[in-house]
């Protein structure tokens, strides 16, 4: 049983910053990732999400990100990057090792367990984001529904939606992005949202980053399942949005009631034939292998102050809520390795 500690599990954006902190911090570490190769949850978006498009790719601490060519593919670009990032730093991810449950050990510290055997560690940092996590919500009818149903996750580019009547679901920017997209080869494309989608004409500054961030901070600290940055933020008038606009692709329907065996219907009645629906509907945080912690309190979250755990200080959460951006990995991640050097009482490194 490999004794640590720091165990930090998973090796994208958070997981790397904390890597780079622990190694001038005097604590010994393992930092354990799920999949076979590194770009943590990039090396899964869509083939067709190019740089361009992608909203911004924060420096990781110690080393530049230098911007591809527009046109390059995000799953390609970032992960390219993460993985010159770990030989550069020599940060010695061991994967693929699935994490399954972190426990309570009986020398007062924790057991991490994966399907490669167990870890002993005085501390954990959880850097497992939300990709694994694809959420969907339910609405009557659903498993009637003769056509496919998927989610953003599984998104693999519009050549498989042409000629498809498709209703688009969600009024984030990946929404939008994806309706655009499939509009050029669909049948049909309807745009339905919970909520009317707000467009932000200004630029998107630091302070209203920081407006945006603030607001899933207090969900957090006030126990609340966190809310994504990406729902909490405006849609952008990008040349492409623009575009679709004058297009007429941008006409939002109010959320459909239920789900009828050939389609959509509304409150009212009214009904849509559709052969495809796709949930572009967010991401849970992938946290379930700390169950058996029991850190969530009694409103559904996970109290953090910072990136630490109330109820458990051992156990820090980076890449989660507010901190679940790429600037705000990177302070997470410094943030945490400095809380547990105190709490472990690590020496001064020399």
């Amino acid at each position: 049983m490999p004794d640590t500690d720091v165990v930090v599990v998973g090796a994208g954006q958070a997981g790397l910053a904390s890597a780079y902190h622990l190694r001038s911090s005097g604590l010994d570490f393992a930092v354990l990732d799920a999949d076979a190769a590194p770009g943590g949850a990039w090396q899964h978006r869509w083939p067709t999400l190019r740089m361009a498009t992608v909203h911004g790719i924060f420096d990781l601490p110690g080393m530049h990100f230098t911007p591809p060519p527009p046109d390059e593919p995000a799953a390609e670009a970032v992960p390219a990057y993460f993985a010159a990032y770990e030989s550069e730093f020599g940060i010695d991810v061991q994967r693929p090792v699935a994490v399954t449950a972190v426990r309570n050990a009986a020398n007062g510290g924790l057991l991490v367990e994966t399907d490669k055997g167990t870890w002993s560690t005085r501390a954990l940092i959880n850097a497992t984001g939300t990709w694994t996590r694809p959420f969907v919500p339910y609405y009557p009818g659903q498993e009637t529904f003769h056509g496919r149903q998927l989610h953003t996750a599984h998104y693999r580019g519009p050549a498989e939606f042409a000629g498809k009547r498709v209703v688009v679901v969600g009024g984030g920017t990946s929404a939008v992005q994806l309706l655009v997209e499939i509009a050029g080869v669909a049948a049909t494309t309807t745009w339905v949202t919970r909520r009317p989608p707000v467009f932000r004409d200004g630029p998107f500054t630091p302070a209203y980053g920081r407006e945006v961030v603030a607001k899933v901070e207090a969900r957090v600290r006030a126990g609340l399942p966190p809310g994504s940055i990406a729902s909490a933020t405006e849609l952008a008038w990008t040349p492409q949005l623009l575009e679709a606009r004058e297009r007429g692709l941008l006409r939002r329907r109010p959320m459909f009631d239920r789900i009828v065996p050939d389609g959509v219907q509304w409150r009212d009645g009214t009904a849509q034939h559709v052969d495809v629906i796709l949930w572009c509907t967010g991401f849970r945080p992938a946290l379930d292998h700390l169950a058996p912690l029991r850190l969530r309190g009694p409103r559904g979250g996970i109290v953090v102050d910072g990136t630490r755990v109330v109820a458990d200080p051992r156990v820090h959460l980076v890449g989660y809520g507010p901190a679940a951006s790429t600037v705000g990995a990177n302070r997470a991640g410094r943030a945490a390795v400095r809380e547990l050097r105190a709490l472990l009482a690590a020496p001064a490194p020399a």
